[in-house]
């Protein structure tokens, strides 16, 4: 009995695979600059786009850098939660703008989330008039990033 997964995304061939590099490098690289690299015309390079897009095997999207955004604080954030489900305040801590990445999770705690924050007073606010002022929030505890090693949003592994 074959057990295995079944292909979830077309099979990607080395074509496929240097689109989707060169698009890394340069998200609003032309067609027509995709197709001269590659050596291939410039309806071949649409037409594969277009077919890894609406496999959803590739997504080509802008990335804000936090920095340039105006914060210059990092922080995961552990919750726990008491009497209300984690989802639920999950959900209130996914629509404050500075969370930007909200995970339920079996662990210390019930939720973990990355933060950002523009400086100190900005921190203080978001953590102690936002955060924990929450229905449910028991108790936070942040760790604030002092050295970010890696931070790839455009990575997936293909």
């Amino acid at each position: 009995m074959n057990t295995a997964a079944p292909d979830i995304y077309p099979p990607l061939d080395d074509v496929d695979q240097r689109i989707i590099s060169l698009l890394r490098e340069d998200g609003r690289m032309p067609f027509r600059a995709l197709a001269k690299e590659l050596g291939l015309t410039e309806s071949t390079i649409r037409a594969r786009v277009r077919r890894l897009e609406e496999s959803n095997t590739m997504r080509v999207v802008a990335v804000t850098d936090i920095e340039a955004a105006g914060y210059n604080l990092l922080l995961a954030v552990g919750v726990q939660v008491e009497n209300r489900t984690p989802e639920s305040v999950a959900r209130e801590l996914a629509a404050i703008p500075e969370v930007f990445s909200v995970n339920v999770v079996v662990g210390t705690h019930d939720i973990e989330a990355l933060v950002v924050a523009p400086d100190q007073a900005g921190l203080h606010a978001l953590l102690n008039e936002r955060l924990a002022t929450l229905p449910g929030v028991r108790r936070l505890t942040p760790a604030l990033a002092v050295n970010v090693l890696k931070n790839q949003p455009d990575w997936v592994p293909l």
